[in-house]
Protein backbone atom coordinates (compact mmCIF):
# COMPACT_ATOMS: atom_id res chain seq x y z
CA UNK A 1 0.00 0.00 0.00
CA UNK A 2 2.15 2.72 -1.46
CA UNK A 3 1.83 5.69 0.87
CA UNK A 4 -2.04 4.97 1.56
CA UNK A 5 -3.00 4.14 -1.92
CA UNK A 6 -4.48 0.45 -2.18
CA UNK A 7 -2.41 -1.97 -4.30
CA UNK A 8 -4.42 -3.89 -6.81
CA UNK A 9 -4.54 -7.98 -6.32
CA UNK A 10 -3.65 -8.87 -10.03
CA UNK A 11 -0.46 -9.09 -11.68
CA UNK A 12 -1.98 -6.74 -14.54
CA UNK A 13 -0.51 -3.19 -14.59
CA UNK A 14 -2.32 -0.49 -13.89
CA UNK A 15 -3.09 2.87 -16.62
CA UNK A 16 -1.40 5.81 -14.69
CA UNK A 17 1.12 4.35 -12.46
CA UNK A 18 4.46 4.83 -13.66
CA UNK A 19 8.47 5.38 -12.87
CA UNK A 20 9.36 8.81 -12.55
CA UNK A 21 12.94 8.23 -10.71
CA UNK A 22 15.42 5.40 -10.83
CA UNK A 23 15.50 3.10 -7.48
CA UNK A 24 18.59 2.00 -7.36
CA UNK A 25 17.52 -1.21 -4.81
CA UNK A 26 15.65 -2.74 -8.10
CA UNK A 27 17.82 -5.08 -9.89
CA UNK A 28 17.61 -4.79 -13.29
CA UNK A 29 17.49 -7.62 -15.95
CA UNK A 30 20.23 -8.19 -18.74
CA UNK A 31 19.96 -5.74 -21.43
CA UNK A 32 17.30 -6.90 -24.58
CA UNK A 33 18.80 -6.15 -27.30
CA UNK A 34 15.23 -5.75 -28.50
CA UNK A 35 14.24 -2.95 -26.54
CA UNK A 36 13.87 0.82 -27.07
CA UNK A 37 15.93 2.67 -24.58
CA UNK A 38 14.41 5.35 -22.16
CA UNK A 39 14.66 8.98 -22.58
CA UNK A 40 15.25 11.08 -19.45
CA UNK A 41 15.10 14.66 -18.77
CA UNK A 42 18.44 17.22 -19.11
CA UNK A 43 18.89 16.18 -15.35
CA UNK A 44 19.33 12.53 -16.36
CA UNK A 45 17.45 11.66 -13.39
CA UNK A 46 13.71 11.79 -14.01
CA UNK A 47 12.20 9.80 -16.93
CA UNK A 48 10.21 11.26 -19.27
CA UNK A 49 6.76 10.60 -18.76
CA UNK A 50 4.93 10.49 -21.45
CA UNK A 51 7.77 9.00 -23.42
CA UNK A 52 8.10 11.27 -26.64
CA UNK A 53 8.57 9.88 -30.15
CA UNK A 54 11.36 10.27 -32.84
CA UNK A 55 9.03 11.77 -34.44
CA UNK A 56 9.82 15.71 -35.24
CA UNK A 57 6.08 16.66 -35.03
CA UNK A 58 5.18 15.19 -31.96
CA UNK A 59 3.98 17.72 -29.68
CA UNK A 60 6.66 16.71 -26.72
CA UNK A 61 9.54 16.98 -28.91
CA UNK A 62 9.29 20.95 -29.27
CA UNK A 63 11.17 23.12 -27.18
CA UNK A 64 9.95 24.16 -23.56
CA UNK A 65 10.11 27.50 -25.13
CA UNK A 66 7.61 26.94 -27.81
CA UNK A 67 5.23 24.99 -25.18
CA UNK A 68 5.13 27.47 -22.64
CA UNK A 69 4.78 30.35 -25.79
CA UNK A 70 1.93 28.23 -27.19
CA UNK A 71 0.27 27.62 -23.59
CA UNK A 72 0.70 31.36 -22.84
CA UNK A 73 -1.34 32.60 -25.39
CA UNK A 74 -3.86 29.78 -24.64
CA UNK A 75 -3.78 30.78 -21.43
CA UNK A 76 -4.06 34.62 -22.00
CA UNK A 77 -7.20 34.12 -24.74
CA UNK A 78 -8.39 31.97 -21.87
CA UNK A 79 -8.92 34.93 -19.64
CA UNK A 80 -10.65 37.20 -22.30
CA UNK A 81 -13.18 33.90 -22.25
CA UNK A 82 -13.51 33.35 -19.01
CA UNK A 83 -14.38 37.25 -18.02
CA UNK A 84 -17.76 36.40 -20.18
CA UNK A 85 -19.50 35.26 -17.86
CA UNK A 86 -19.25 37.10 -14.79
CA UNK A 87 -19.53 39.95 -17.29
CA UNK A 88 -22.73 41.17 -15.86
CA UNK A 89 -21.85 41.02 -12.20
CA UNK A 90 -21.52 44.01 -11.64
CA UNK A 91 -24.18 45.44 -13.41
CA UNK A 92 -27.21 43.51 -12.56
CA UNK A 93 -29.31 46.00 -10.91
CA UNK A 94 -28.16 48.96 -13.36
CA UNK A 95 -29.52 46.46 -16.49
CA UNK A 96 -32.70 44.98 -14.44
CA UNK A 97 -33.58 49.55 -14.65
CA UNK A 98 -32.45 49.35 -18.24
CA UNK A 99 -34.42 47.00 -19.12
CA UNK A 100 -36.95 46.87 -16.93
CA UNK A 101 -36.59 43.46 -15.96
CA UNK A 102 -36.48 42.18 -12.34
CA UNK A 103 -33.46 40.13 -10.60
CA UNK A 104 -33.98 36.58 -11.94
CA UNK A 105 -34.61 37.48 -15.34
CA UNK A 106 -31.25 39.29 -15.14
CA UNK A 107 -29.44 36.10 -13.57
CA UNK A 108 -30.74 34.25 -16.83
CA UNK A 109 -28.29 36.25 -19.11
CA UNK A 110 -25.74 34.21 -17.32
CA UNK A 111 -27.82 31.77 -16.88
CA UNK A 112 -28.60 29.99 -20.30
CA UNK A 113 -24.75 31.63 -21.15
CA UNK A 114 -23.41 29.00 -18.86
CA UNK A 115 -26.47 26.31 -20.96
CA UNK A 116 -24.71 27.34 -24.41
CA UNK A 117 -21.29 26.47 -22.69
CA UNK A 118 -22.88 23.25 -21.34
CA UNK A 119 -24.21 22.16 -25.04
CA UNK A 120 -21.51 23.41 -26.90
CA UNK A 121 -18.96 20.97 -24.64
CA UNK A 122 -20.68 18.20 -26.22
CA UNK A 123 -20.44 19.21 -30.11
CA UNK A 124 -16.55 20.43 -29.75
CA UNK A 125 -15.40 17.54 -27.87
CA UNK A 126 -16.60 15.00 -30.30
CA UNK A 127 -14.66 17.12 -33.14
CA UNK A 128 -11.49 17.54 -31.23
CA UNK A 129 -11.95 13.86 -30.75
CA UNK A 130 -11.76 13.39 -34.33
CA UNK A 131 -9.99 16.86 -36.14
CA UNK A 132 -7.72 18.07 -33.20
CA UNK A 133 -8.21 21.17 -31.23
CA UNK A 134 -6.90 23.86 -33.10
CA UNK A 135 -9.61 24.79 -35.15
CA UNK A 136 -11.91 25.01 -32.29
CA UNK A 137 -9.53 27.35 -30.39
CA UNK A 138 -9.63 29.35 -33.77
CA UNK A 139 -13.46 29.16 -33.57
CA UNK A 140 -14.08 30.17 -30.38
CA UNK A 141 -12.10 33.05 -30.59
CA UNK A 142 -14.14 34.45 -34.01
CA UNK A 143 -17.42 33.63 -32.06
CA UNK A 144 -16.08 35.69 -29.01
CA UNK A 145 -15.48 38.56 -31.21
CA UNK A 146 -19.04 38.40 -33.43
CA UNK A 147 -21.06 37.92 -30.05
CA UNK A 148 -19.54 40.11 -27.99
CA UNK A 149 -20.22 42.92 -31.01
CA UNK A 150 -23.44 41.93 -31.24
CA UNK A 151 -24.60 41.87 -27.29
CA UNK A 152 -23.00 45.77 -27.51
CA UNK A 153 -25.34 46.65 -30.24
CA UNK A 154 -28.40 44.80 -28.68
CA UNK A 155 -29.40 48.04 -27.57
CA UNK A 156 -32.94 48.10 -25.20
CA UNK A 157 -33.55 44.44 -27.16
CA UNK A 158 -33.47 41.85 -24.32
CA UNK A 159 -33.86 38.72 -26.06
CA UNK A 160 -30.76 40.30 -28.60
CA UNK A 161 -28.79 40.37 -25.71
CA UNK A 162 -29.70 37.01 -24.39
CA UNK A 163 -28.99 35.12 -27.72
CA UNK A 164 -25.54 37.20 -27.51
CA UNK A 165 -25.13 35.31 -24.39
CA UNK A 166 -25.44 32.26 -25.33
CA UNK A 167 -23.51 32.57 -28.11
CA UNK A 168 -20.36 33.87 -26.34
CA UNK A 169 -21.68 30.69 -24.13
CA UNK A 170 -20.84 28.33 -27.06
CA UNK A 171 -17.45 30.70 -28.10
CA UNK A 172 -16.15 30.31 -24.66
CA UNK A 173 -16.50 26.33 -25.03
CA UNK A 174 -13.39 25.11 -26.64
CA UNK A 175 -11.28 26.77 -23.72
CA UNK A 176 -13.13 25.90 -20.83
CA UNK A 177 -13.30 22.09 -22.18
CA UNK A 178 -9.75 21.77 -23.90
CA UNK A 179 -7.51 24.18 -22.33
CA UNK A 180 -6.39 21.55 -19.51
CA UNK A 181 -6.42 18.54 -22.12
CA UNK A 182 -3.84 20.48 -24.27
CA UNK A 183 -1.32 20.84 -21.35
CA UNK A 184 -1.52 17.14 -21.19
CA UNK A 185 -0.90 17.34 -24.71
CA UNK A 186 2.48 19.47 -24.41
CA UNK A 187 3.98 18.36 -21.33
CA UNK A 188 5.46 15.71 -19.73
CA UNK A 189 3.96 14.55 -15.96
CA UNK A 190 6.88 16.13 -14.01
CA UNK A 191 6.31 19.33 -16.22
CA UNK A 192 2.57 19.92 -15.28
CA UNK A 193 1.69 21.20 -12.36
CA UNK A 194 2.90 25.04 -12.34
CA UNK A 195 1.39 25.10 -15.86
CA UNK A 196 -2.14 23.59 -15.11
CA UNK A 197 -2.17 26.01 -12.47
CA UNK A 198 -1.77 29.00 -14.73
CA UNK A 199 -3.92 27.26 -17.00
CA UNK A 200 -6.55 27.17 -14.12
CA UNK A 201 -5.95 30.52 -12.92
CA UNK A 202 -6.08 31.72 -16.81
CA UNK A 203 -9.67 29.97 -16.96
CA UNK A 204 -11.33 30.90 -13.44
CA UNK A 205 -8.69 33.97 -12.06
CA UNK A 206 -9.49 35.98 -14.40
CA UNK A 207 -13.05 36.05 -14.19
CA UNK A 208 -13.08 37.89 -10.93
CA UNK A 209 -11.31 41.06 -12.16
CA UNK A 210 -13.94 41.51 -14.48
CA UNK A 211 -16.90 42.86 -11.90
CA UNK A 212 -13.71 45.31 -11.16
CA UNK A 213 -13.52 46.30 -14.74
CA UNK A 214 -16.95 46.39 -15.65
CA UNK A 215 -18.03 48.32 -13.20
CA UNK A 216 -15.61 51.30 -13.65
CA UNK A 217 -16.40 51.26 -17.30
CA UNK A 218 -20.36 50.90 -17.30
CA UNK A 219 -20.28 54.30 -15.15
CA UNK A 220 -18.07 55.80 -17.25
CA UNK A 221 -18.65 54.88 -21.12
CA UNK A 222 -21.74 52.80 -20.68
CA UNK A 223 -22.22 48.79 -20.08
CA UNK A 224 -22.12 48.14 -24.22
CA UNK A 225 -18.22 48.83 -24.01
CA UNK A 226 -17.75 45.89 -21.60
CA UNK A 227 -18.85 43.69 -24.42
CA UNK A 228 -16.98 45.51 -27.48
CA UNK A 229 -13.60 45.72 -25.62
CA UNK A 230 -14.13 42.13 -25.04
CA UNK A 231 -14.34 42.28 -28.84
CA UNK A 232 -11.50 44.14 -29.41
CA UNK A 233 -9.20 42.34 -27.01
CA UNK A 234 -10.29 38.80 -28.80
CA UNK A 235 -9.49 40.27 -32.17
CA UNK A 236 -6.14 41.91 -31.35
CA UNK A 237 -5.61 37.74 -30.13
CA UNK A 238 -6.77 35.62 -33.06
CA UNK A 239 -3.72 36.14 -35.10
CA UNK A 240 -1.31 35.01 -32.37
CA UNK A 241 -4.06 32.06 -32.17
CA UNK A 242 -4.03 31.73 -35.92
CA UNK A 243 -0.34 31.49 -35.82
CA UNK A 244 1.42 30.47 -33.13
CA UNK A 245 -0.78 28.12 -31.47
CA UNK A 246 -0.80 24.91 -33.86
CA UNK A 247 -2.27 21.25 -33.14
CA UNK A 248 -1.25 19.92 -30.18
CA UNK A 249 -3.30 16.74 -30.62
CA UNK A 250 -0.87 13.89 -31.79
CA UNK A 251 -1.75 10.29 -32.80
CA UNK A 252 1.36 8.04 -31.36
CA UNK A 253 2.44 4.79 -32.93
CA UNK A 254 0.93 1.34 -31.66
CA UNK A 255 3.74 -0.22 -29.12
CA UNK A 256 3.79 -3.26 -26.87
CA UNK A 257 2.99 -3.02 -23.36
CA UNK A 258 5.83 -2.86 -21.08
CA UNK A 259 6.67 -4.05 -17.42
CA UNK A 260 9.11 -3.23 -15.03
CA UNK A 261 11.09 -6.18 -13.31
CA UNK A 262 11.15 -5.91 -9.10
CA UNK A 263 13.74 -7.93 -7.76
CA UNK A 264 14.25 -11.14 -9.61
CA UNK A 265 11.06 -11.75 -10.69
CA UNK A 266 10.28 -12.53 -14.25
CA UNK A 267 6.49 -11.17 -13.55
CA UNK A 268 4.88 -7.49 -13.29
CA UNK A 269 5.22 -6.34 -9.33
CA UNK A 270 1.65 -6.49 -8.47
CA UNK A 271 0.47 -2.66 -8.74
CA UNK A 272 3.65 -1.73 -9.94
CA UNK A 273 4.26 -0.94 -13.15
CA UNK A 274 5.84 1.54 -15.99
CA UNK A 275 3.30 4.22 -17.58
CA UNK A 276 -0.15 3.20 -18.66
CA UNK A 277 -1.69 0.46 -20.34
CA UNK A 278 -2.02 0.20 -24.41
CA UNK A 279 -5.77 1.06 -25.03
CA UNK A 280 -7.29 -2.65 -24.66
CA UNK A 281 -8.52 -3.18 -27.58
CA UNK A 282 -5.66 -2.47 -30.42
CA UNK A 283 -2.47 -1.37 -27.71
CA UNK A 284 -2.91 2.10 -28.70
CA UNK A 285 -4.16 5.42 -27.08
CA UNK A 286 -7.17 7.41 -27.34
CA UNK A 287 -6.12 9.11 -30.87
CA UNK A 288 -6.81 12.68 -29.47
CA UNK A 289 -4.90 12.65 -26.17
CA UNK A 290 -1.25 12.59 -25.72
CA UNK A 291 -1.48 10.05 -23.58
CA UNK A 292 -1.56 7.41 -21.84
CA UNK A 293 -0.34 5.98 -24.89
CA UNK A 294 1.55 2.57 -25.62
CA UNK A 295 4.31 4.59 -26.35
CA UNK A 296 4.68 5.90 -23.08
CA UNK A 297 6.01 2.24 -22.02
CA UNK A 298 9.27 3.27 -23.11
CA UNK A 299 11.26 3.20 -20.51
CA UNK A 300 15.16 1.91 -20.23
CA UNK A 301 18.52 3.56 -19.24
CA UNK A 302 21.66 3.20 -21.41
CA UNK A 303 23.97 4.64 -19.15
CA UNK A 304 27.03 2.02 -17.88
CA UNK A 305 26.75 1.14 -14.38
CA UNK A 306 23.11 2.60 -13.60
CA UNK A 307 20.48 0.57 -12.75
CA UNK A 308 18.44 -0.66 -15.96
CA UNK A 309 15.13 0.80 -15.76
CA UNK A 310 12.25 -1.07 -18.03
CA UNK A 311 12.67 -2.18 -21.21
CA UNK A 312 9.95 -2.27 -24.15
CA UNK A 313 9.82 -4.87 -26.58
CA UNK A 314 8.08 -4.11 -29.90
CA UNK A 315 9.03 -5.24 -33.43
CA UNK A 316 7.32 -2.62 -35.05
CA UNK A 317 8.65 -0.60 -38.25
CA UNK A 318 8.01 3.15 -38.31
CA UNK A 319 8.99 5.59 -40.80
CA UNK A 320 9.90 9.07 -39.38
CA UNK A 321 7.62 11.74 -41.45
CA UNK A 322 9.56 14.83 -41.99
CA UNK A 323 8.98 17.91 -39.73
CA UNK A 324 6.24 20.03 -40.90
CA UNK A 325 6.84 23.47 -42.27
CA UNK A 326 5.48 26.58 -40.86
CA UNK A 327 3.08 27.14 -43.36
CA UNK A 328 1.78 23.24 -42.66
CA UNK A 329 1.19 24.24 -39.03
CA UNK A 330 -1.24 26.98 -39.78
CA UNK A 331 -3.63 24.33 -41.56
CA UNK A 332 -6.80 24.18 -39.21
CA UNK A 333 -6.75 20.58 -40.17
CA UNK A 334 -3.61 18.11 -40.08
CA UNK A 335 -5.60 15.31 -40.64
CA UNK A 336 -8.39 13.01 -38.70
CA UNK A 337 -7.24 11.49 -35.45
CA UNK A 338 -9.79 9.23 -34.92
CA UNK A 339 -11.99 7.21 -37.27
CA UNK A 340 -14.87 6.79 -34.79
CA UNK A 341 -18.34 7.66 -35.41
CA UNK A 342 -19.21 11.70 -34.36
CA UNK A 343 -22.11 11.10 -32.98
CA UNK A 344 -20.85 8.14 -30.65
CA UNK A 345 -18.55 10.42 -29.64
CA UNK A 346 -20.93 13.56 -28.84
CA UNK A 347 -22.52 10.62 -26.44
CA UNK A 348 -19.24 9.87 -24.84
CA UNK A 349 -19.15 12.01 -22.05
CA UNK A 350 -22.57 10.82 -20.68
CA UNK A 351 -21.66 7.89 -19.18
CA UNK A 352 -19.03 9.09 -18.26
CA UNK A 353 -20.34 10.65 -14.78
CA UNK A 354 -20.92 7.31 -13.70
CA UNK A 355 -17.36 6.86 -13.48
CA UNK A 356 -16.37 7.73 -9.89
CA UNK A 357 -13.34 9.61 -10.75
CA UNK A 358 -15.07 11.87 -13.08
CA UNK A 359 -17.59 12.40 -10.64
CA UNK A 360 -16.01 12.70 -8.04
CA UNK A 361 -13.82 15.44 -9.96
CA UNK A 362 -17.05 17.28 -11.11
CA UNK A 363 -17.92 17.92 -7.25
CA UNK A 364 -14.42 18.86 -6.78
CA UNK A 365 -14.17 21.68 -9.02
CA UNK A 366 -17.74 22.13 -9.96
CA UNK A 367 -20.20 22.80 -6.70
CA UNK A 368 -17.52 25.52 -5.44
CA UNK A 369 -17.65 27.21 -8.84
CA UNK A 370 -21.73 27.07 -8.26
CA UNK A 371 -21.20 28.81 -4.57
CA UNK A 372 -19.09 31.24 -6.56
CA UNK A 373 -22.27 32.03 -8.06
CA UNK A 374 -24.42 32.26 -5.14
CA UNK A 375 -21.55 34.97 -3.38
CA UNK A 376 -22.22 36.73 -6.63
CA UNK A 377 -26.06 36.98 -6.29
CA UNK A 378 -25.57 38.01 -3.07
CA UNK A 379 -23.50 40.79 -3.87
CA UNK A 380 -26.11 41.67 -6.73
CA UNK A 381 -29.06 41.65 -3.96
CA UNK A 382 -27.55 42.62 -0.77
CA UNK A 383 -24.76 45.22 -1.41
CA UNK A 384 -26.23 47.40 -3.70
CA UNK A 385 -29.60 47.91 -1.66
CA UNK A 386 -29.03 49.16 2.34
CA UNK A 387 -27.07 49.39 4.81
CA UNK A 388 -24.00 49.79 2.54
CA UNK A 389 -25.75 51.30 -0.97
CA UNK A 390 -23.32 50.40 -2.98
CA UNK A 391 -23.47 51.44 -6.78
CA UNK A 392 -21.64 49.18 -9.43
CA UNK A 393 -18.22 50.49 -9.27
CA UNK A 394 -18.29 49.77 -5.59
CA UNK A 395 -19.75 46.19 -6.25
CA UNK A 396 -17.14 45.99 -8.88
CA UNK A 397 -14.66 46.23 -6.69
CA UNK A 398 -15.45 43.61 -4.41
CA UNK A 399 -14.09 41.15 -6.71
CA UNK A 400 -10.87 42.26 -5.84
CA UNK A 401 -10.26 40.17 -2.87
CA UNK A 402 -11.40 37.25 -5.01
CA UNK A 403 -9.35 38.11 -7.85
CA UNK A 404 -6.29 38.02 -5.29
CA UNK A 405 -7.52 34.83 -3.87
CA UNK A 406 -7.60 33.27 -7.32
CA UNK A 407 -3.57 34.44 -7.76
CA UNK A 408 -2.97 33.54 -4.18
CA UNK A 409 -4.27 29.95 -4.86
CA UNK A 410 -2.67 29.65 -8.00
CA UNK A 411 0.94 30.57 -6.17
CA UNK A 412 0.35 27.69 -3.93
CA UNK A 413 -0.81 25.29 -6.46
CA UNK A 414 2.13 26.04 -8.77
CA UNK A 415 4.24 26.10 -5.86
CA UNK A 416 3.11 22.78 -4.11
CA UNK A 417 1.23 20.48 -7.21
CA UNK A 418 4.83 19.35 -8.17
CA UNK A 419 6.89 19.68 -5.09
CA UNK A 420 4.70 17.63 -3.04
CA UNK A 421 4.01 14.90 -5.48
CA UNK A 422 7.98 15.02 -6.29
CA UNK A 423 8.37 14.31 -2.00
CA UNK A 424 5.80 11.15 -2.59
CA UNK A 425 7.27 9.93 -5.19
CA UNK A 426 10.77 9.64 -3.46
CA UNK A 427 9.48 8.00 -0.46
CA UNK A 428 7.07 5.76 -2.72
CA UNK A 429 10.81 4.11 -4.26
CA UNK A 430 10.41 6.47 -7.40
CA UNK A 431 6.86 5.20 -8.00
CA UNK A 432 4.58 7.47 -9.06
CA UNK A 433 0.39 7.03 -8.40
CA UNK A 434 -1.72 9.95 -9.59
CA UNK A 435 -3.85 10.20 -6.18
CA UNK A 436 -0.36 11.93 -5.72
CA UNK A 437 -2.50 14.73 -6.95
CA UNK A 438 -5.36 14.83 -4.73
CA UNK A 439 -3.38 16.20 -1.78
CA UNK A 440 -4.35 19.22 -2.76
CA UNK A 441 -7.32 19.40 -1.47
CA UNK A 442 -6.72 19.41 1.91
CA UNK A 443 -5.88 22.95 1.10
CA UNK A 444 -9.15 23.51 -0.84
CA UNK A 445 -11.10 21.85 2.27
CA UNK A 446 -9.35 24.86 4.64
CA UNK A 447 -9.73 27.68 2.49
CA UNK A 448 -12.82 26.70 1.16
CA UNK A 449 -14.59 25.83 4.13
CA UNK A 450 -13.14 28.90 5.80
CA UNK A 451 -14.22 31.20 3.27
CA UNK A 452 -17.77 29.50 3.10
CA UNK A 453 -19.30 29.66 6.51
CA UNK A 454 -16.87 32.91 6.95
CA UNK A 455 -18.83 34.58 4.18
CA UNK A 456 -22.30 33.40 5.52
CA UNK A 457 -21.93 34.78 8.85
CA UNK A 458 -20.88 37.91 7.55
CA UNK A 459 -22.51 38.72 4.53
CA UNK A 460 -25.62 38.31 6.91
CA UNK A 461 -24.91 41.59 8.77
CA UNK A 462 -23.14 44.02 6.53
CA UNK A 463 -24.15 46.60 9.16
CA UNK A 464 -21.98 45.33 11.79
CA UNK A 465 -18.99 43.68 9.93
CA UNK A 466 -19.22 46.31 6.72
CA UNK A 467 -17.78 45.09 2.85
CA UNK A 468 -14.09 43.96 4.39
CA UNK A 469 -14.63 40.69 5.80
CA UNK A 470 -17.21 39.05 3.64
CA UNK A 471 -14.56 39.80 1.07
CA UNK A 472 -11.81 38.44 2.58
CA UNK A 473 -14.38 35.26 2.96
CA UNK A 474 -15.20 35.83 -0.55
CA UNK A 475 -11.04 35.66 -1.21
CA UNK A 476 -10.69 32.27 0.65
CA UNK A 477 -13.59 30.81 -1.15
CA UNK A 478 -12.37 31.36 -4.53
CA UNK A 479 -8.24 30.46 -3.47
CA UNK A 480 -9.99 27.22 -2.32
CA UNK A 481 -11.96 26.65 -5.81
CA UNK A 482 -8.60 27.08 -7.72
CA UNK A 483 -7.01 24.78 -5.66
CA UNK A 484 -9.69 22.17 -6.37
CA UNK A 485 -9.83 23.21 -9.94
CA UNK A 486 -5.66 22.16 -10.37
CA UNK A 487 -6.00 19.17 -7.85
CA UNK A 488 -8.49 17.44 -10.23
CA UNK A 489 -7.32 18.57 -13.14
CA UNK A 490 -3.87 16.93 -12.97
CA UNK A 491 -5.59 13.88 -11.31
CA UNK A 492 -7.67 13.51 -14.58
CA UNK A 493 -5.08 14.06 -16.99
CA UNK A 494 -2.71 11.61 -15.24
CA UNK A 495 -4.91 8.78 -13.76
CA UNK A 496 -7.07 8.98 -17.12
CA UNK A 497 -5.67 10.32 -20.22
CA UNK A 498 -7.07 8.30 -22.21
CA UNK A 499 -10.58 9.89 -21.68
CA UNK A 500 -9.03 13.21 -20.25
CA UNK A 501 -11.09 15.33 -23.35
CA UNK A 502 -14.50 13.96 -22.22
CA UNK A 503 -13.85 14.00 -18.80
CA UNK A 504 -13.45 17.61 -18.94
CA UNK A 505 -16.40 17.92 -21.06
CA UNK A 506 -18.26 16.40 -18.23
CA UNK A 507 -16.67 19.01 -15.67
CA UNK A 508 -17.88 22.17 -17.96
CA UNK A 509 -21.01 20.57 -18.40
CA UNK A 510 -21.42 20.22 -14.26
CA UNK A 511 -20.18 23.57 -13.46
CA UNK A 512 -22.51 25.37 -15.83
CA UNK A 513 -25.54 23.03 -15.23
CA UNK A 514 -24.90 23.63 -11.45
CA UNK A 515 -24.17 27.15 -11.65
CA UNK A 516 -27.48 27.26 -14.44
CA UNK A 517 -29.77 25.96 -11.50
CA UNK A 518 -28.38 28.15 -8.49
CA UNK A 519 -28.74 31.48 -10.84
CA UNK A 520 -32.44 30.20 -11.67
CA UNK A 521 -33.09 30.00 -7.76
CA UNK A 522 -30.72 31.26 -5.57
CA UNK A 523 -32.28 35.28 -5.23
CA UNK A 524 -35.25 33.06 -4.20
CA UNK A 525 -33.38 31.02 -1.71
CA UNK A 526 -31.54 33.31 0.23
CA UNK A 527 -34.55 35.51 0.75
CA UNK A 528 -36.81 32.40 1.90
CA UNK A 529 -33.70 30.74 4.26
CA UNK A 530 -31.57 34.17 4.70
CA UNK A 531 -27.79 34.19 3.97
CA UNK A 532 -26.34 32.65 7.25
CA UNK A 533 -28.25 29.41 7.36
CA UNK A 534 -28.25 29.00 3.28
CA UNK A 535 -24.46 29.31 3.26
CA UNK A 536 -23.48 27.27 6.46
CA UNK A 537 -25.92 24.59 4.78
CA UNK A 538 -23.34 25.06 1.21
CA UNK A 539 -20.37 24.88 3.67
CA UNK A 540 -21.39 21.67 5.14
CA UNK A 541 -22.06 20.25 1.71
CA UNK A 542 -18.24 21.58 0.78
CA UNK A 543 -17.31 19.68 3.40
CA UNK A 544 -18.52 16.57 2.81
CA UNK A 545 -17.63 16.87 -0.70
CA UNK A 546 -14.12 17.36 0.34
CA UNK A 547 -14.07 14.58 2.42
CA UNK A 548 -14.56 12.33 -0.67
CA UNK A 549 -11.66 12.63 -1.48
CA UNK A 550 -10.24 10.21 0.99
CA UNK A 551 -11.92 7.24 -0.14
CA UNK A 552 -10.79 8.27 -3.51
CA UNK A 553 -7.10 8.57 -2.55
CA UNK A 554 -7.11 5.16 -1.14
CA UNK A 555 -9.38 3.58 -3.52
CA UNK A 556 -8.38 5.67 -6.70
CA UNK A 557 -5.51 3.21 -8.12
CA UNK A 558 -8.15 0.13 -7.90
CA UNK A 559 -11.09 2.16 -9.46
CA UNK A 560 -8.20 2.94 -12.91
CA UNK A 561 -7.75 -1.00 -12.44
CA UNK A 562 -11.53 -1.98 -12.55
CA UNK A 563 -12.74 0.68 -15.19
CA UNK A 564 -9.64 -0.84 -16.91
CA UNK A 565 -10.62 -3.97 -17.44
CA UNK A 566 -14.32 -2.58 -17.43
CA UNK A 567 -14.01 -0.12 -20.06
CA UNK A 568 -17.73 1.78 -19.45
CA UNK A 569 -17.46 3.31 -23.28
CA UNK A 570 -16.61 -0.18 -24.73
CA UNK A 571 -19.27 -1.92 -23.14
CA UNK A 572 -21.54 1.27 -24.72
CA UNK A 573 -19.78 0.68 -27.97
CA UNK A 574 -18.79 4.67 -27.64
Amino acid sequence: MGLGVLEVKSSSHVAGTSYLLDDVSRPALPLNHNARPVKYDKSNTIILVPQPTDDPNDPLNWPLWKRDIILLILSTISVIASTLSPLLAANTVTLALYFGKDITRMALLTGYHLCGVGVAGFIFVASARIWGKRHLYLLGTVLIIISSAWGGAAGTNYASLLWARVVQGIGLAPFEALVNASVGDLYFVHERGKRMALSNLALFGGAFFTPVLVGKITQTIGWEWSFYLIAIFAGALLPFVFFFVPETAFTRPEQQSLWRPEKNSLHPPHGQTEFDQASKSNGTQSPNSSGPSSIEKQVAESQEGKALPPYIHSTDVYTLPSKATFLQTLRLFNGRKSNANFFKLVLRPFPLFFHPAVFWACLIQGTLIGWTVMIGVVLAAIFLGPPLWFNEVETGYMYTGPFIGAILGFIISGLLADWSTKIMIKRNKGVYEPEFRIVLVVLQLVFGGVGLYGFGITAENVGRYGWFLPDLFFAFEVGGMVLGAVASALYIVDAHRDIAVEAFTCLLIFKNIFSFGLTWGAYNWLTTAGISKTFYIIASIQVGICLLSIPMYIFGKWNRAFFSRHDILKMLHL
